[in-house]
């Protein structure tokens, strides 16, 4: 038995919420003997296949109880620890019934990086949170380092435990969600890209979000580096109070400790010097904040060991993420981009910031409790035709349709339709919905295979 079946073997371990890192969390304690109980509101019928891979295992391993289409309270003070999934808010009443009994609340990746090999850099802020781990696992790769890109990006950090080595670099992408169930989980380099209203659906208010992304460094010592934006004025402030050294990147200024841009090209400056990186002319995203996403990219790996001269080849190839301002097809002289990952305002600012204008903008979906008064500004000054879908569409009406032609939409394809047909030879339709998809989507992922099948489906046409 190893020593960490030792800890688990016989312990009872209730996990919250049966999505992705759910059932990764589930897998890795029935493998080490736990007796796991996975809640979950929704129904049998809707989560059997998820779970039927861990119901094939459990018997040969641990015990596994499902309890589903709701949770039990006296469950939640009869474990000896809760593990809970980034989708649960920890104001859900039942977790009082666990924090009473002095039962542990864990995030996913508090688990996971109990027993990790390896050092983790840790990603959150508002937006460029997926190209940003996405990038740096290249950067590390393109350097001959062993990275793997972790947390809400893809695979649960929890999943890479057992074949993890002490020379791995895990570059986990981490929610506010994730960052209030940590407990000692500390990276080598914690990063927080921007701060910006979001997830006011879930959170009192701004500062409560804030407070909760910040979390990223409460366990850092002065070993341990701080990444920080120093353009956003709520994260720069942040550098004289952070444990861990503070480096900053600007695409604005010159810092005294990081990445900038000097004469069009990439500059970082550390206790050794000035290193000139690349040209920002190579870099192929397009739109200011992707500059800003590069230069912490560029600091993060360089901060994990990454050569200076091995980042400029891996940069030139790289040609963005998926649902990321993802450029589609042209059609007819017409651009078509895809930035479903725009699931908030200040995002859809940066994605309207990417174009000069001639924009048909396809936006809505679930309010996150933000405010679409902030973009006004550039709807007036670069959108042509707003187009509505969802159930935020009548409130983002309100906000902004005495500045453009507005309309609205009863599925995507409609959408996207509509567009097509209004845009002329030069313009961009853009899916950027400052809004959540589950009204009518799986996920951002689902809506923007979505606009991209459709759009492909009128390019047949």
């Amino acid at each position: 038995m190893s020593s960490i079946d030792a800890i688990y073997r016989g312990q009872t371990a209730l996990i919250v919420g049966a999505a992705r890192s759910g059932i990764a969390a589930a897998g890795f304690l029935l493998e080490r003997g736990a007796r796991v109980i996975l809640t979950d509101a929704k129904s049998e019928d809707v989560l059997a296949p998820s779970l039927a891979p861990l119901r094939a295992f459990a018997p040969a391993s641990g015990e596994l109880i499902c309890e589903l289409g709701g949770h039990r309270a006296e469950t939640f003070r009869s474990c000896d620890f809760v593990v809970v999934s980034p989708g649960v808010p920890l104001s859900l009443p039942l977790f009082e019934e666990s924090r009473r009994a002095g039962i542990p609340i864990l995030a996913e990746v508090e688990l996971a990086s109990r027993h990790l090999r390896g050092r983790i850099l840790g990603i959150t802020g508002s937006n460029g949170k997926t190209t940003t781990t996405t990038l740096v696992t290249e950067l590390l790769s393109g350097a001959g380092l062993r990275a793997f890109a972790a947390g809400n990006i893809g695979s649960p950090l929890i999943s890479f435990v057992a074949a993890s080595r002490p020379d791995d670099l895990y570059v986990t992408e981490l929610s506010s969600f994730q960052l209030e169930s940590i407990v000692t989980f500390r990276p080598l380099v914690g990063a927080i890209l921007n701060l910006t209203p979001d997830h006011l659906d879930r959170y009192r208010d701004f500062a409560a979000y804030i407070s909760a992304k910040e979390r990223i460094f409460l366990n850092q010592t002065s070993d341990d580096f701080g990444v920080l934006n120093e353009d956003d004025p709520r994260t720069a402030a942040l550098s004289g109070v952070i444990p861990s050294a503070p480096v900053l990147f600007s695409r604005r200024k010159e810092v005294a400790r990081g990445a900038f841009v000097r004469a069009g090209r990439l500059i970082f400056r550390d206790d050794h010097g000035e290193t000139d990186l690349f040209a920002a002319a190579e870099i192929r995203l397009k739109g200011g904040h992707n500059l800003e996403n590069v230069l912490a990219s560029c600091a993060i790996a360089l901060l994990a060991g990454a050569a200076p001269g091995s980042l400029a080849g891996t940069i030139r190839g790289f040609a963005g993420v998926e649902h990321r301002l993802e450029w589609v097809a042209e059609l007819g002289g017409v651009q078509y981009f895809n930035d479903s990952k725009a699931t908030n305002v200040d995002a859809t600012i940066k994605s309207l910031e990417a174009f000069p204008g001639n924009i048909l903008l396809i936006a809505g979906g679930r309010d996150k409790g933000g405010d679409f008064v902030p973009l006004r500004p550039l709807v007036a000054e670069r959108v042509k035709h707003l187009i509505l879908i969802g159930e935020a569409a009548g409130k983002i009406r309100d906000a902004l349709s005495d500045l453009v032609e507005t309309s609205e939409s009863s599925s995507m394809e409609e959408a996207v339709a509509l567009a097509g047909r209004s845009a002329s030879p030069g313009d961009v339709v853009l899916l950027a919905p400052a809004c959540a998809s589950f009204d009518m989507f799986q996920n951002y992922e689902h809506r923007g295979r979505v606009f991209k099948d459709v759009v492909h489906g009128l390019g047949r046409k």
